[in-house]
């Protein structure tokens, strides 16, 4: 996972879309949909906010979005394994918020026996199979 620094701009011809708008309509309504974009940062508002999870779902699963994907906002250590396993690439971590406790916390749900990684339940992917067995 990626660390921007508090404050720092963004990568140059990131999006920003907010958590409120349906990414699927924002893909559609641009020219050439996704195609060239490098990165788009998804808005957490509140760390009690999810709904930017399930915009980054949206996008990697069901638009194919292969470009980096950033959450912004109020993001918290505790966040960061969620984020990644829904698809974020990368993080603006609140600015209380310290890397090496966050890169600590990625860690925690790595990988298991196998490179199983732990996690308590399956992610169901594209075509139905589960990458837990």
């Amino acid at each position: 996972m990626k660390f921007i620094p508090p404050g720092a701009s963004l990568p140059q011809g990131t999006l920003s879309w907010p958590n409120t708008d349906d990414v699927q309509a924002l893909a559609e309504g641009r020219e050439g949909g996704l195609h060239g974009v490098p990165a788009i940062a998804l808005s957490f508002p509140k760390w009690t906010d999810g709904r930017a999870y399930s915009q980054a779902v949206l996008l990697r699963q069901r638009l194919g979005f292969a470009g980096e994907l950033l959450a912004t906002g109020d993001v918290l250590v505790d966040m960061l394994p969620l984020l990644q396993r829904c698809g974020f690439s990368a993080v603006q971590l609140r600015a209380d918020q310290q890397q090496a406790h966050a890169e600590r916390a990625l860690g925690f749900f790595a990988s298991g026996p196998g490179g199983v990684p732990l996690h308590y339940q399956g992610q169901q992917v594209p075509g139905g199979a589960s990458p837990l067995r």
